[in-house]
């Protein structure tokens, strides 16, 4: 199951992590960032381990979404050693993310 990244827990779940996190910027009430869940969720069952996959809800952790500017969702951002390394915005396909993911790992 997709992690859950709060303002609370984002330090040291996705900044201070050494693995690659796929971080899916989303709220309750967007259709696209419905659409791409089941993409987000059967991608943290295929890399459980190696990469950690979460969801932030803008609505719940605005802190968040405005340390990375985040203006349109879904945006999903790839985040390693702290840094942002990569960024995908709007629903895409799951081979968009498994070729990032890939890429990046």
């Amino acid at each position: 199951m997709a992690l859950e990244f709060t303002d609370a827990n984002f330090q040291t779940e996705v900044l201070d992590s050494k693995q690659l996190s796929v971080v899916d910027f989303w709220a309750e009430w967007c259709g696209p960032c419905r659409a791409i869940g089941p993409v987000i969720e059967e991608l943290s069952k295929e890399y459980d381990g190696t990469v950690k996959v979460g969801k932030v809800n803008v609505d719940h952790n605005p802190q968040i979404s405005m340390n990375f500017g985040i203006t349109s969702i879904p945006a999903i951002l790839f985040i390693k050693d702290g840094k942002v390394v990569d960024k995908l915005v709007g629903a895409q396909p799951k081979s968009n993310f498994v070729k990032k993911i890939e890429s990046l790992k």
